[in-house]
């Protein structure tokens, strides 16, 4: 099956290469001549045989949007345009009614496995008609790990970035879980192994995963993990997750305090602290710190 991908960063290019490994044919398409196939959008177009399936890995919002209304006037009708990346589900339904007006097709993937992808495969999240879906089997096929799961079309339009969105949400709150429980057992003085203990949940427990085993990895390179700043940026799915439990009514504790911790990481004197520690001082008379 012949592939146009646009976007070769560390997921696309990996992608491309995962895909060709296959025995498919790849063309892609970067800002950056050094990976990339073609030298511009309407070459990558013009070197595929109709009807053309186009596979989009760039960043969510104006990126994407660029290279959606670029295509719009490059393809034909039978065309299929897939949205690898981490977009708004709702901006997926803009989307599809966009290309859709022209009689191209339109599916969203919601695609995890990061850099370790090209070797264990990727988890794929899709939505779109039946029909677009089943077309690019063969390529979903070649992305996905090997065995029964991993793959999974979720339902129309949007319904993979939605699924992949709330994926990514599950994986804020498991985060939190490690590293709370790593912070407390780093504070006591009677643990002192603490790199040890998280190697020995690896098997036999509940609680061991594969994000278990990257703290391994981590842990392994720094012990303590004295060379990273506690600062941690959010890719904003977990904010949209959030914002979509608030549209359903649905309680999202663990999700919602996830993200609220990665806010509160970037505050070196949090304004927040500053209140509740006031507050405390008038009601109680407890103790405050003053800065030097």
């Amino acid at each position: 099956m012949q592939l146009g991908l646009i976007g070769l960063g560390k997921m696309g290019g990996n992608m491309r290469e995962r895909i060709r490994r296959a025995g498919h044919t790849v063309l892609g398409y970067d800002r950056n001549p050094d990976v990339s196939d073609v030298k511009s959008l309407e070459e990558l177009v013009q070197k595929l045989d109709a009807p053309r399936t186009i596979w989009v890995m760039v960043p969510a919002g104006t990126a994407t949007q660029t290279v959606i209304d670029e295509l719009k006037d490059l393809l034909t009708p039978g065309d299929v345009v897939v949205d690898g990346g981490n977009s708004r589900w709702t901006d997926d339904e803009k989307h599809a009614a966009e290309l859709g007006i022209k009689g191209i097709g339109f599916v969203d993937a919601g695609v995890s496995g990061g850099v370790w992808g090209l070797q264990n495969g990727y988890a794929l999240m899709v939505g779109g008609d039946k029909e677009h879906v089943e077309r690019l089997q063969p390529i979903f096929e070649a992305l996905k790990p090997e065995g029964p799961y991993g793959y999974v079309h979720a339902g129309r339009v949007g319904a993979g970035h939605f699924s992949k969105m709330v994926h990514n949400g599950i994986e804020y709150a498991m985060m939190q879980a490690y590293a709370e429980g790593w912070e407390l057992l780093e504070k006591v003085h009677s643990v002192e192994n603490v790199r040890e203990v998280f190697r020995s949940w690896q098997e036999g427990t509940v609680i061991r995963s594969w994000l278990l085993d990257l703290a391994v990895n981590a842990l392994d390179e720094d012990e303590h993990l004295e060379e990273l700043r506690g600062y941690a940026e959010d890719s904003g799915e977990g904010r949209w997750t959030v914002e979509a439990a608030i549209d359903n009514s649905v309680p999202l504790p663990a999700i919602t305090a996830s993200l609220f911790a990665r806010f509160a990481s970037r505050q070196d004197d949090s304004p927040q602290m500053k209140m509740i520690a006031a507050l405390r001082n008038q009601f109680g008379g407890h103790a405050v710190e003053k800065k030097d």
